[in-house]
């Protein structure tokens, strides 16, 4: 029985390891040709006074001045409202939703 066994566990390891390495040999690479076509920010929430937006070049824009002037209804979710006008205000720019983290918000465009 143990005879039997080795022989078929070599053949599917080297099995794997054939298709295995073309495959993976495939997988672009992290700065391929589509990052360099796709610009991203992220709003990062850190109160109404220290939300923040990443910009591409790792430039840092705090944004609290322009949140304290849009009016918050009385009974609004504070973090809510303020994610969603800085959202706003990127939308404007061309960026659009791709992801959230509770405390993140990721958009993207196309490179300028």
């Amino acid at each position: 029985m143990k005879a039997r066994l080795i022989p078929t566990v070599a053949v599917a390891v080297a099995g794997g390891i054939l298709i295995g390495v073309p495959l993976l040999s495939q997988i672009p690479a992290a700065d391929s040709q589509a990052s360099r076509t796709r610009e991203y920010v992220t709003i990062r929430w850190a109160g109404r006074d220290n939300t923040h937006v990443i910009r591409p070049g790792g430039q840092v824009e705090f944004v609290g001045a322009q949140l304290r002037k849009a009016g918050r209804p009385d009974r609004a979710d504070d973090r809510a409202f303020h994610m969603n006008v800085a959202m706003n205000g990127l939308t404007k720019e061309g960026y659009r939703f791709v992801g959230m983290t509770s405390d993140e918000i990721v958009m993207e465009r196309d490179a300028r």
